[in-house]
């Protein structure tokens, strides 16, 4: 990364400002202690491949979001979709989780409500 970093700053010295390679490189640069960061950490991955992945199903139907009725619709909407999405990567069927969680809800104490998200989730089946 050092040389290529070095070899950033030595291609950027001969292009002119408005071009797209000097653009390119000035994005890079400005980021570069974010690009390198996953050297410190291991924990830290390379790419964001895994969130990309994790958000394009709701990505692909936001044109869709639009037509939720109302402002408190598609708050609604995104609540429920962040549950449906919390339960797959949380490793729950979303379907079988929201039935359940909607079966305890009524009765539910306030503080019983942390125990019903899907990280801290224990079915009774």
């Amino acid at each position: 990364l050092d040389q290529l970093h070095d070899w950033l700053i030595r291609e950027r010295e001969g292009l002119p400002d408005s071009g797209r390679s000097a653009r390119a490189i000035d994005y890079t640069l400005k980021r570069w202690l974010a690009l390198k960061r996953y050297l410190d950490d291991g924990a830290i991955p390379i790419d964001n491949n895994w969130i990309e992945n994790q958000i394009r199903p709701w990505a692909l139907g936001r044109k869709n979001w639009l037509f939720a009725g109302s402002l408190r619709s598609g708050q609604r909407a995104a609540n429920i979709m962040t549950l449906i999405q919390s339960a797959k990567i949380n490793g729950l069927d979303p379907q079988r989780y929201l039935k359940e969680v909607l079966e305890r809800l009524p009765t539910a104490k306030q503080s019983d409500l942390e125990g019903l998200l899907p990280h801290n989730w224990r079915s009774r089946v």
